[in-house]
């Protein structure tokens, strides 16, 4: 692992040697945010095969309750019936999870390069990226000059999570949470699973800058990425409405 971080630490300071010159002392926290955002378009594949797959299960939803209903008293039945359901569809009963989980190593590398002393003297502006919002509110506070960085972050954050919590809602409104059987508590999950966003907030004000930049960048990411691979049918029809008019 230490390999690893090592390599993805070389390959970020030479994006800042390539940024310097556009970027001046800030190079470094724009290699991190264009480095995030780099690695996030790679696993972009991955990330469209898991929302493939969350959607056959949700597609098959209701095809999986009628089954469990009619073999409720014998289970072997329902678990074969169930097995059949997904080869004749085509569709693994881990389809959408196996995707996402390894897409979990890089993102975790990644935290872990960016919130250790790797990137620590160099700075976004005036905020140090190896320190936290505890180490700007005690030299000049929340508005002084590096307070001032981290209430930007702040902003884009809210702001990334409002739109993330809007699409979230209806995209569970169109298509309801798939957990596969009835689970108590199903409908806390899915009147929270819209808020989680907004625990990014949290994040950015405990962790270092340089981890901070790459949690935003890749909430972000994964904000508008989740809204482009699960537009509502109104969004989609919307769109082609938008391009035949075009």
């Amino acid at each position: 692992m230490s390999d690893l971080m090592s390599l993805f630490a070389t390959l970020v300071e030479r994006l800042a040697a390539l940024l310097q010159p556009l970027f001046a002392t800030t190079a470094t926290a724009a290699a991190i945010v264009l480095f995030t955002a780099l690695v996030r378009l790679a696993v972009h594949p991955l990330s469209r095969a898991a929302a493939r797959g969350q959607k056959a299960r949700t597609r098959l939803a209701p095809q999986l309750a009628a089954l469990r209903k009619k073999h409720a008293k014998n289970p072997e039945r329902l678990k074969k019936a169930i097995l059949d359901l997904h080869a004749k569809e085509k569709v693994s009963p881990f389809a959408g999870i196996m995707p996402s989980l390894l897409q979990a190593p890089a993102f975790l590398l990644m935290y872990h390069l960016f919130a250790g002393d790797r990137m620590a003297g160099h700075a976004l502006f005036a905020a140090p990226l190896g320190d936290r919002w505890a180490d700007a509110l005690s030299h000049g506070g929340p508005f002084g000059p590096a307070g001032q960085v981290y209430l930007v972050l702040f902003a884009i954050v809210a702001a990334v999570a409002a739109f993330g919590y809007r699409h979230g809602k209806r995209q569970l409104a169109a298509q309801p949470l798939d957990l596969g059987q009835p689970t108590p508590g199903a409908g806390a999950i899915t009147k929270v699973m819209p808020l989680l966003s907004f625990a990014t907030l949290i994040t950015v004000a405990v962790v270092p800058l340089a981890a901070a930049l790459y949690v935003v960048t890749s909430t972000a990411w994964t904000v508008v990425e989740r809204a482009f691979l699960f537009r509502t049918p109104e969004e989609g029809a919307s769109g082609g409405a938008v391009a035949t008019r075009a």
